[in-house]
């Protein structure tokens, strides 16, 4: 799952899976692991708090990567958000589950700039501006991509709108 930081991506996996936003590694779900990034940042807290945020970032990053990337190579079905805006996480991500025999599905949350700046704002975690902009000028191609059907390291694709991810009912491994 990926979006534009503040698209709803946590919040999405937060309402399907019933996650309390206070875990500290993956989730177990049926079949699999359920992965948000502020899991790896809930692990880190405690032991970097004296450190400032944006030095934390890189850590929670590599561990958040890391967690998905071991699930896959264990076989496991994952459900995770990442950052669609990083190209080569989505062909990490792709060649290790087709290493597996898997397939990734990629489910994209699409909201304009303004709307995701209001979701940083209402979860309390506001990226840089600059961070926010390298985003948003990374985001508008793969969507566009997407819609043309053609994000080639995912088998699938599914393109979402607020709405459309507010009202989704579930997402099933397997």
């Amino acid at each position: 799952m990926a979006g534009l930081p503040g698209a709803g991506k946590s919040t999405l996996l937060e309402r399907l899976y019933r996650l309390r936003g206070d875990e500290t590694g993956p989730v177990p779900i049926d079949g699999g692991r359920v992965i948000d990034s502020r899991q790896a940042r809930n692990r880190w807290a405690g032991l970097l708090a004296p450190v400032p945020a944006r030095a934390r970032v890189p850590l929670v990053n590599a561990t958040h990567v890391w967690w998905i990337a071991r699930a896959v190579m264990r076989g496991e079905g994952v459900v995770a958000q990442t950052r669609g805006t990083w190209p080569h996480i989505l062909h990490l991500f792709s060649w290790l589950v087709r290493r597996r025999g898997g397939r990734v599905h990629l489910v994209l949350i699409d909201v304009d700039p303004g709307t995701a700046l209001a979701g940083q704002v209402a979860r309390g975690r506001v990226v840089t501006a600059v961070t926010f902009a390298r985003h948003c000028r990374r985001w508008r191609p793969l969507v566009r991509r997407a819609r043309d059907g053609a994000v080639p390291p995912a088998a699938t694709v599914t393109l979402l709108t607020r709405a459309e991810a507010d009202a989704l009912g579930a997402i099933r491994i397997g």
